[in-house]
């Protein structure tokens, strides 16, 4: 029996971040919208646990078991007493290290792979958990569509989306870690008291109501100085996309994917073709949210 999960990337259309707290972590109000750009976790019985990747930027992903989809299959295999002998064989399509969430992606996709190929029939209060586990942005991978997450992000609260939303998104030639995107985030804000992050009642207003100007003009990502900080260039490529129509642009999360608003479809592809054209990203998507999430195939 082989088992594929179709999983989506997410994109931050509002990301407060308060200070560090003791344990390092930070309090978030973190509203997440998934995208229609989506990796395929497939899982195979096999010999061992076995992780392979194909897709862009495939020879980044370790294929050990830190590999987030790797981790998912242990901890269910963990709490119920189940040999982890699999293959997962990741097809990427989500960018890699571009803040848009392809690891927690690929691990909310194994997890429900697994529960579905070993029969452990977990309810999804327990998944929840175990993506909890695995990472911050892991819950909302499984869950998808648009929530708001608070806590460092897994404690989550389904939203309400009226319409279709157009984006487009700009990759870079190189990526970014969230752990130095979040230590420089600290040290701009070394001395300075960080406000608590609060979510935006107008953003929450403007999801609900399907409004894309209104969401534009309220989008916001709290990470942004620290990810232009450590990568300068994606200022020109956010000038681009401004420049070719898009209503907001923003990084996406930690970063360095940038994320555009666009009116519609059309607008969407055209400034994708200019962003492309302008030579500031390595290539550029157009694609629409919400988006389901994990979903077995």
């Amino acid at each position: 029996m082989t088992v594929t999960v179709r999983v989506p990337a997410k994109v931050n259309v509002q990301l407060a971040v308060g200070g560090a707290r003791p344990d390092g972590f930070h309090d978030l109000a973190n509203v997440f919208l998934a995208v229609g750009l989506y990796d395929e976790v497939t899982v195979t019985p096999a010999d061992e646990l076995r992780v392979t990747c194909a897709g862009p930027d495939a020879a980044q992903v370790p294929l050990d078991r830190t590999n987030l989809a790797a981790r998912a299959a242990l901890e269910l295999a963990r709490r119920y007493g189940i040999d982890p002998a699999i293959h997962l064989h990741i097809a990427k399509d989500i960018p890699v290290a571009g803040g848009m969430a392809g690891g927690s992606a690929d691990g909310a996709g194994a997890l429900l792979a697994c529960d579905a190929l070993w029969g452990t029939n977990a309810s999804r209060d327990e998944l929840l958990d175990i993506c909890a586990e695995l990472g911050s942005d892991v819950p909302f991978s499984l869950v998808g569509g648009a929530a708001l997450g608070t806590g460092r992000g897994e404690q989550l609260r389904a939203l309400e989306v009226g319409g279709t939303f157009h984006w487009v998104f700009a990759m870079a030639e190189r990526g970014l870690s969230t752990p130095a995107v979040f230590r420089e985030f600290d040290r701009m804000n070394e001395g300075v008291r960080v406000a608590e992050p609060v979510a935006s009642q107008d953003l929450l207003d403007a999801l609900a109501k399907g409004d894309a100007g209104a969401l534009a003009r309220t989008v916001s990502n709290d990470l942004q100085p620290a990810a232009l900080s450590l990568f300068p260039a994606l200022a020109d490529t956010l000038a681009a996309g401004r420049t070719a129509g898009a209503l907001a642009a923003l990084v996406s999360g930690s970063g360095p994917t940038t994320a555009f608003l666009a009116p519609d479809a059309g607008s969407a592809q055209t400034i994708a073709e200019a962003l492309l054209a302008s030579g500031t990203c390595r290539s550029a998507r157009a694609t629409g949210s919400p988006a389901p999430g994990a979903t077995v195939l």
